[in-house]
């Protein structure tokens, strides 16, 4: 099944694996106990490259992204269960294991934003929008490795409408 968040430069990527073309695959963890959010990049070399407009944090900016061995597993589309994937980080520098171990021991979650670029448009902005954004469910790390499951929000236990209809924000219901 076609994904629609994907931009049709990279489908034809995909799609023709093309000799000048080269995909990066780029992963955010955030959590509001980070210092900063923690930015990588499948690839031996750091990547800028720019983030969309609609991004929580530094919007539309430019971006570092730091080379990395990970990989993500995308989540299967399924009919029955919440999908999950798996995100795996080698070599753990002691700088994201610091940020982890901030973020475990708080109630919130950690966020995990999955971002792939094509080698020519690394300044436009990411080929698949929005960012598939996913919710860390568990997380074992160690230097030398980062193991998380990850998850999309419970959109089962979500209140519908989102919105209170009250006569104050909507004063035309009144009789």
């Amino acid at each position: 099944m076609p994904d629609p968040t994907l931009s049709a430069a990279i489908q034809e990527a995909y799609a023709s694996a093309p000799v000048n073309q080269v995909i990066y695959h780029t992963l955010e963890l955030w959590h509001p106990a980070f210092s900063q959010p923690i930015r990588v990049v499948r690839d031996f070399n750091a990547l800028d490259a720019r983030i969309e407009a609609g991004a929580a944090r530094d919007p539309g900016a430019i971006v570092t992204f730091v080379g990395f061995a990970f990989d993500i597993v995308p989540p299967d589309q399924t009919s029955s269960g919440l999908p999950q994937c798996t995100i795996e980080i080698d070599n753990v520098s002691q700088e994201i294991l610091a940020q982890i171990d901030l973020a475990v021991v708080t109630a919130q979650p950690i966020t995990a934003i999955y971002r792939s670029y094509l080698s020519d448009t690394l300044t436009v902005g990411p080929d698949n929008n929005p960012p598939m954004e996913l919710t860390l469910i568990t997380v074992n790390a160690n230097p030398f490795r980062l193991k998380a499951t990850a998850g999309f929000p419970d959109l089962v236990n979500l209140r519908f409408p989102k919105l209170d209809y009250d006569l104050e924000t909507f004063p035309g219901l009144q009789p």
